[in-house]
């Protein structure tokens, strides 16, 4: 396994693949467990990422070993949670990252738009 120092560069780790990006962009919101998170991003994405569990782990196991997310100990309700499942925290390295491909991102976004491929934003052009 191969663990990042924070002072990597969040730039090497880039592109992210779209499920990568989501599950950071979950995990963003504050620590979760797999099934949670495969609903957040079935929700946020109107169901248009739908992620199963293999592929989510296979993911989780990469993020683990990039140092860009945790697995924690702690739940945040012991009393009411399956003892079974495994929570995920987002690394200040992780967030770094997921700050990155967003820009990346919204950098592609804007070049469509100024090539009229996408609307612009507020209904102009």
């Amino acid at each position: 396994m191969v663990y990042h120092r924070r002072d990597s560069d969040p730039l090497d780790f880039l592109p992210l693949t779209p499920v990568a990006f989501e599950i950071l962009l979950s995990l963003a919101e504050g620590d979760q467990h797999g099934y949670s998170i495969m609903r957040a991003v079935e929700q946020r994405t109107g169901g248009a990422i739908e992620v199963h569990a293999g592929t989510l782990y296979r993911a989780i196991n990469r993020l683990l070993s990039q140092g860009l997310v945790v697995e924690i100990d702690e739940r945040p309700a012991p009393e009411f949670d399956d003892e079974r499942r495994r929570y995920y925290h987002v690394t200040p390295l992780g967030l770094d990252v997921l700050s990155a491909e967003a820009r990346r991102l919204e950098s592609q976004v804007l070049a469509a738009r100024a090539r009229r491929l996408l609307p612009s934003r507020r209904g102009e052009g």
